[in-house]
This record gives structure tokens, C-alpha cells and sequence, in this order.
């Protein structure tokens, strides 16, 4: 029985771990990533030390509220054409991207479409986007399937399928667009978990190839860094991205559709981007400036064989506001999200994951190392480097970050303390069964009252005690020594255990502590530590119910052929010394002095009198309106100079 409660403990404390493992992991741990991003991550500490903002060989192009002053939003779409045409007929750019997703012509102004996809038709270095979507009710036209689907050697044991189709994609912009790229990204926790409990609208992951409809396609990031490498063919395994043609490669992650390398953001530059960045306005000023042979606000030279990233973000605008919350930032420019997968790919500069074993490694020797902690020392050094070993921990997880390796932070902290919690919790249930067993055992070599008094005042043990005023109480069985002789051990052995069964919950129902066993006699005190003011009555009903008993005892052993006893009891009141009495390595709680004395002397007196229950004069006065005694005048005890009467108790009258 013992054992299986053992296994059902484990399995319990099992679950728990594992319980509180999984939901913190998928949970808070995504919280603790982004604090980590951003306090130790995106920040820059000297010259000597990695620069962590964005490359400069990747600009920002944007829409912004300074363009829309001067535009007022909605406009033609061949009002884009003033930017793409800049890049197009002036700029020696390396890669253009259109951060930008069109569905549906503008059937209103077919002219001005006209124009923007003739524009779009001379470039040779634009990448555009498209959304992939979930739903199979958003089909995929074959016809851009066939054109843009990437040449992929599939190594992947499971391939990621969740893409069913996408938003539309007008015919006529598909026919003069040359390279596209998809430009949605998911949020979700850093481990590339969707799980619905793990989405919290925080984007940490970068999608840079995904599965649409059973074809692969590039995102905006891996299509510019494609093209900007020439490079017609990728090859996916289930840890690489393989870019043969450059003998390339990155590890990545598989979550439903997508492939994703863990993104690395960047310190915000001016609080919004972490790329530099020009106002749209100011290219398209620039362009009619150049136009007209004037000079430009903005030198094409600067965009010199750069990735150019344009975008719209406009706050205060629904259908030219791309914004998503990152790590780093809350409302952060979609734009410049997508400059920083570029430019992660361009610089290989991602982060890097530990594997999911070395946290749970590093988790493991974390547990059993409190856990020592707790079984050697005590509580509060315990505590001491528990907390000691967190904040160690933390700082580790610190270093870590700094240098883009991504490490578990909360999980393990939270197991650690769970670790303490669980394991004094188990301490303290053992140290109280055992607690339990140690007062059930001293039940049985002393009182229950005195053991409570022990154990209360267990910090403050030590020799010494107090004077009170008790009554003891001496009994012992006639002739026993010779009836010993007459019989076995073992057979003396049962009597007197049956025996001092029988008188043990008598005394306790009255008040009274057993304070020792002396052969067959019996120590029996009332008043303490037990306080009764009456103890001197209780002594005497008590020794009344004993003799009564032993009547029932002869009875019950003369069937059993056992032999026949009789007690003796005698019972003094007055003043003893109480407390421990011994050495300060071993000590007895018990009661001393001229009274303890004279109470063993009534006993003995019994043979004289041929009685079976003295007591002194000062227990008499105590007792003599409830019992039917009678005096013995003139008696000299032993040790006393003058004479003194006692008394015969025959019975309780009240």
C-alpha cells in the first residue's frame, strides 16, 4: 500500500511540473522573451561591441502623415509611380520592395491602374506581395501558381500545410510583375508555437517560406534576397534553408505553414524605425525635381545599390496604417518589420535558439540543485541560495540575450520555486508524520500531558522547574515478589501489563499523569502538569476506581487459573518541587520532596493495617465532605519525629 501511494505521489508531482511547465512555457515565457529582447538585446554598449541597429545598406521608403498633409489620402494609384519611377529611372538600387498588398483594380480610374502596372512592367528588380490565406474559398489562380512558385527541392520529413489559398491577385497585375513575395506574418511565441493559447498579437517570428496550396513561395525578405543573389533554387530540409547557387545556409523552424528563422530586431533609431528612412513626399519631390532638371531634396546616390523597402504608415489612417506589435515596440511599422527579415537574411544575423533539451537540461540540474539545497541545509540558507542561484540564472539568461542566443528565462525560474514550494511542503508533512510517531512513542514510556509540555516548550528545554502544591499517589501489589518466584516471565509480564492497562486510562481520566512505573508499583501525581484545583479529590475517587477494577481483575484471572492480587495505595498532598529534574543530556520530568515521601510510606503502611487505601491528614481535609474514612490515631511513620494521625478511606459517599 505504502509503495503505491509512493508511485501515485510521483505521478501527482510529475503532472505538476509538467503541468506548470507547459503553461508557463507557452504562456509567460513569450513575456519573458520580449523583456529579455528588449532590455538586453536591441540595446548598443559601446563602440567595441556589436552595432544592433539596422544595416545601412537597407532604407525605408514610407508613406507617411508628412506625404498624406500634402496628398490627401485616398489618391490614384499612379500617384505611386512618382516613387517607383524615381527608383526606376534615376536610383542604381539594388532590390526594390512594394511592402504592399493589391486586390482589386480601381475600376473607377482604369487609366491611372493603367499606368502604375506599365510602371511596375519596367522594372527588373521589384518585388511585390501577396497574402496567403487559410481559407480554401480564397482559390489560388493556377496561372500564378505556375509563374511564381518557387523551385524547391523538398527534404522536409512533414511538409507544412496550412496556407489553403490567398487574396486575389488582379490578372494584370500579375502579368507584369516579375518577382512577388508573401507579405503576412503571424504572432506567436518565439518557439514558433500558434498554439491558441500562445497567440497574444505579439509578432516575433518571420515567415520566410511558405507553403501555399502545395506550392512553395518566398516572402517579401527571401524574395529580395534572392534576387539580389541571383539565386533560382532553394532546398529545405527539416533544420536548413539551402541556398545552393551561394553555398548558403540557415536553420529554421517549421510551424503550420510557414518556415521561420528566429528574427533578430533592432534598436529604434528615432523611437519608430530601426532603419534609416525616407518620407515618400520627399522622394516624390525629389522626382519631379529631377524631372525638370533641378536639383533633387534627395540624391539617388544614396540609394545606391541598397535594399529599398516601401511601405505606408500612417497612424492615424486605417488603409495606410501597417503597424504590428513586436517585442520591441508596440505599433511598430510593418515597413520596417520587413526591412529587418531582409535584413537578417542579408547579414545572416538571427538569433539562435537553444534546443528544447538543453532548456529542459539546464531546467533539471536547476530542480536538483534546490532540491539539495533544501535537504542539506536549512530553511533560510536554503532560501538564500535558491534566490542566490535565480538571480545567476537571470544574469546568464542576460549574457545570452546580448549575444542573440535565446534561452528559456521564466520556465526554469518558475519550476525552481516550484521545486521549494513542493519540497518543504513534502518536508513538512514528513517532519510532522514524524513529529506524530515521536509523540505516539513517548505516549508510551510518559504521560500524554507531560509529552505536550515537551513538545510546546521544546526550544526552551532545560534542568529546573517550580514549587506546587499536588497530591501523589503510590499503589503496589501485594506479595508480588513471591508470586514471581511462582511463575514464568513472560507469565508475570502479562499480568502486569494487563494490569497497568487497566489503571493507566483511570488515572488520566481523573486528572492524574503516570509519573514513572517502579516494578509493579505505580507513580501517580494530580495537579500537575495537569491543573486541577480539586486534585486531591480526583487522587482519592481515582484510587477508589482503581481497587474497584482490581475486583474485576481477580475475578477475570481466577477463570484464567491466573493467581489472585491485591494493591495497596497510599496518598499524601502538599507542597514538591516540579520540573526537570537530571543532567542537561538527560533528564526526567518529575516531582520531589517530603511528600512524594511520605505518600510511598501510606503505601507500605497498608500491610500494617491490613487496609487497602491510606491517606494523610492534609489529603483528609481536602476529602473528608465525600469519603467514608476511617482515623488511625498516633501512627509514627518512619522518618518523622512526632506521631501523626492517617486515615482509612472505605468508600466515596459523594
Amino acid at each position: 500500500m505504502n509503495n503505491l501511494k509512493q508511485i501515485f505521489l510521483t505521478f501527482i508531482i510529475l503532472f505538476i511540473f509538467i503541468f506548470v511547465g507547459f503553461f508557463t512555457y507557452n504562456t509567460a515565457e513569450s513575456k519573458a522573451y520580449d523583456f529579455m529582447t528588449k532590455t538586453f538585446l536591441t540595446k548598443s554598449y559601446g563602440e567595441k561591441s556589436k552595432k544592433l541597429y539596422g544595416s545601412d545598406n537597407i532604407v525605408l521608403v514610407v508613406f507617411d502623415t508628412k506625404t498624406v498633409e500634402k496628398h490627401r489620402w485616398p489618391w490614384k494609384r499612379e500617384k505611386y509611380c512618382e516613387v517607383f519611377n524615381y527608383f526606376l529611372k534615376y536610383a542604381d538600387e539594388k532590390v526594390v520592395i512594394y511592402d504592399s498588398i493589391i486586390t482589386t483594380l480601381d475600376n473607377e480610374n482604369p487609366e491611372s491602374d493603367k499606368k502604375f502596372f506599365e510602371t511596375v512592367n519596367q522594372f527588373d528588380n521589384l518585388v511585390v506581395g501577396f497574402l496567403p490565406r487559410s481559407s480554401k474559398k480564397q482559390t489560388i489562380d493556377p496561372a500564378f501558381a505556375e509563374k511564381f512558385k518557387l523551385d524547391v527541392e523538398n527534404k522536409l520529413t512533414v511538409t507544412p500545410n496550412f496556407y489553403k489559398g490567398m487574396m486575389p491577385f488582379p490578372q494584370e497585375y500579375r502579368d507584369v510583375t516579375k518577382y512577388i513575395g508573401a507579405g503576412g506574418i503571424l504572432p506567436g511565441f518565439i518557439n514558433g508555437n500558434l498554439a491558441p493559447w500562445a497567440l497574444d498579437e505579439i509578432y516575433r517570428n518571420q515567415q520566410y517560406i511558405v507553403n501555399c496550396g502545395g506550392n512553395f513561395y518566398p516572402s517579401l525578405a527571401t524574395s529580395a534576397f534572392m534576387l539580389a543573389n541571383n539565386i533560382k533554387k532553394v532546398v529545405l530540409t527539416d533544420s536548413e534553408m539551402i541556398f545552393p547557387e551561394i553555398n548558403k545556409k540557415f536553420k529554421h523552424r517549421k510551424t503550420w505553414s510557414q518556415i521561420f528563422i528566429p528574427t533578430r530586431y533592432y534598436k529604434l533609431q528615432n523611437g519608430m524605425y530601426s532603419h534609416k528612412y525616407y518620407s515618400a513626399i520627399d522622394i516624390m519631390d525629389s522626382y519631379n525635381a529631377l524631372k525638370n532638371g533641378e536639383t533633387p531634396k534627395i540624391n539617388p546616390e544614396v540609394f545606391k545599390n541598397k535594399f529599398v523597402v516601401i511601405g505606408a504608415n500612417v497612424p492615424t489612417s486605417t488603409s495606410l496604417n501597417d503597424n504590428k506589435n513586436t517585442p520591441i515596440s508596440i505599433n511598430h511599422p510593418g515597413v520596417d518589420i520587413q526591412a529587418t527579415a531582409i535584413d537578417n537574411l542579408v547579414n545572416d544575423d538571427f538569433l539562435t535558439i537553444l534546443p528544447q533539451w538543453f532548456n529542459l537540461l539546464i531546467t533539471l540540474i536547476g530542480i536538483i540543485t534546490v532540491y539539495l539545497f533544501i535537504r542539506i541545509f536549512n530553511l533560510y540558507k536554503a532560501i538564500f541560495l535558491t534566490i542566490t542561484s535565480i538571480l545567476l540564472y537571470i544574469g546568464l539568461c542576460g549574457v545570452c540575450y546580448y549575444y542573440g542566443i535565446v534561452i528559456s528565462v521564466l520556465t526554469p525560474i518558475v519550476l525552481l520555486v516550484l521545486t521549494m514550494i513542493l519540497s518543504y511542503t513534502h518536508k513538512f508533512v514528513l517532519e510532522h508524520r514524524s513529529k506524530e510517531k515521536v509523540k505516539t512513542a513517548m505516549g508510551k514510556y510518559m504521560s500524554e500531558d507531560v509529552m505536550k509540555r515537551v513538545v510546546q516548550n521544546i526550544d526552551n528545554l532545560g534542568l529546573g522547574g517550580k514549587k506546587a502544591t499536588v497530591t501523589v499517589l503510590f499503589s503496589d501489589i501485594r506479595g508480588f515478589t513471591t508470586m514471581s518466584e511462582q511463575m514464568t516471565a513472560q507469565q508475570v509480564s502479562e499480568i502486569l501489563n494487563e494490569y497497568f492497562t487497566e489503571m493507566e486510562p483511570i488515572i488520566t481520566e481523573h486528572n492524574g499523569i503516570i509519573n514513572k512505573f517502579i516494578g509493579d508499583a505505580i507513580m501517580a501525581v494530580f495537579g500537575e502538569p495537569i491543573q486541577d484545583k480539586n486534585h486531591a479529590q480526583n487522587a482519592v475517587k481515582c484510587a477508589c476506581k482503581m481497587l474497584d477494577k482490581v475486583k474485576e481483575l481477580q475475578k477475570k484471572w481466577a477463570n484464567e487459573n491466573k493467581p489472585k492480587i491485591n494493591i495497596g495505595i497510599g496518598i499524601n498532598t502538599g507542597e514538591v518541587f516540579v520540573g526537570n529534574i537530571g543532567s542537561v543530556n538527560r533528564m526526567e520530568y518529575t516531582v520531589i520532596g517530603d511528600t512524594v515521601n511520605l505518600a510511598s510510606r501510606l503505601e507500605s503502611y497498608n500491610k500494617t493495617y491490613k487496609t487497602k487505601l491510606l491517606i494523610s491528614s492534609s489529603t483528609y481535609e481536602e476529602v473528608k465532605n465525600i469519603t467514608d474514612t476511617i482515623k488511625i490515631s498516633d501512627v509514627q511513620i518512619r522518618g518523622k519525629a512526632n506521631k501523626m494521625d492517617i486515615y482509612e478511606v472505605l468508600k466515596i459517599i459523594n
